[in-house]
């Protein structure tokens, strides 16, 4: 679907506001145009009005927001853009916990090997796996783990249903006939889905953000991060139902497409952050990433030992393991080998799916 000329720069300024650092909600977007469109704005100066009322930016940050105003607007570039958090991620990375910046001469464009620099862009996906993504949606919801929930249903368990079993009673004048009981409701465990967008990635990239679509509307309880030199939520933009309007918000919220890896920072800051914590609690964490990780593995082995403690299981798929006599020759997977249920296939979409409805059918309910 081709977006309208006139809504073009409505939309390229909430995506500059979330680079920039902004929350610039998809909410906020479409009541600055429902604004614009009430005011009939006479001037830039209304529309300028309209874009503080609606995204609301901090008194400090004005000149910023303002300059952001005028560069997508009035064309004017900014001559120091600021650099933000991505949306949904309520502490990003602190700078001085992490390694410079490289120069551009020192960046690996061909992503050949794990790297610390930090290459910002958008991508468009290209849907080839239509077929083998339908039927991974159509298994996946019976085929999933599940877990017993707190609320109860009719059925043979072994909790008495007291008030079933007297109406039944006064039915039948008094007399009870037989023990009427209840069960546990069985509800589908969540799923952890962390992808690895780093430049070593970058071939398969593509592939995991489609299948974590098909995952994402088939699955009850289902969370998509991304992992790269930020660490990004893009549950919200891939629980669209069109696919290829998902993937092209989920490329608007990622700004690090093909960078750096940094696993063992983007997990600890994952772990740290108590809202994203709880969703790999007793979750199905699954990890798309060659674990190609810059530096020491010791970062990498604390995060993962604790995400192993908290969560039902965690398989890890690596494109590495296309190879049926694969082992794990890098410092950091040899490290955290111990630490995982599965260490499997993850080369294609349909390896992925596959080792998805594998591990799934064998695991433990």
């Amino acid at each position: 679907m081709t977006l309208p000329r006139p809504l073009a720069p409505f939309v390229n300024f909430a995506q500059a506001l979330r680079m920039a650092g902004y929350l610039a909600a998809p909410e906020q977007a479409q009541a600055f145009i429902a604004a614009t469109g009430l005011l009939g704005p006479n001037s830039l100066l209304d529309l300028r009005r309209a874009a503080h009322a609606t995204f609301g930016p901090a008194p400090e940050r004005h000149a910023e927001f303002d300059a952001l105003f005028d560069e997508i607007f009035l064309g004017r570039v900014l001559t120091a853009p600021a650099p933000g958090e991505p949306e949904d991620m309520p502490n990003a990375f602190d700078a001085g916990t992490f390694e410079p910046m490289l120069a551009a001469d020192d960046e690996q464009p061909s992503g050949a090997d794990a790297s610390v620099a930090e290459r910002g862009f958008a991508r468009r996906f290209v849907d080839d796996e239509a077929a083998a993504l339908r039927a991974f949606a159509k298994r996946v919801p019976e085929a999933l783990p599940r877990r017993r929930a707190r609320r109860t249903v009719r059925g043979k368990g072994r909790m008495a249903d007291p008030r079933r079993t007297f109406r039944h009673m006064m039915r039948r004048d008094g007399e009870v006939a037989r023990l009427l009981r209840r069960m546990r409701k069985q509800r589908q465990r969540r799923v952890l889905l962390l992808i690895d967008i780093s430049g070593s990635m970058k071939g398969g990239t593509e592939g995991a953000l489609r299948l974590a679509h098909a995952l994402v509307q088939a699955g009850e309880q289902v969370e998509v991060f991304t992992i790269g030199t930020r660490l990004t939520r893009v549950t919200r933009a891939l629980s669209r139902r069109n696919r290829e309007q998902a993937l092209q918000h989920a490329s608007g919220l990622v700004a690090d497409w093909d960078g750096g890896t940094r696993l063992g920072e983007g997990l600890q800051v994952f772990l740290s952050v108590p809202r994203f914590a709880s969703f790999a609690r007793g979750a199905m964490v699954i990890v798309l990433s060659d674990g190609l990780e810059r530096g020491g593995p010791h970062m990498l082995s604390q995060a993962m030992s604790r995400l192993d403690k908290i969560a039902w299981s965690v398989l890890w798929l690596t494109p590495l393991a296309a190879d049926a006599q694969f082992q794990p020759k890098t410092e950091a997977l040899r490290a955290i080998s111990p630490m995982l249920d599965r260490l499997g296939n993850g080369s294609s979409p349909q390896a992925i799916a596959g080792e998805i409805l594998h591990f799934a059918k064998g695991a433990r309910r």
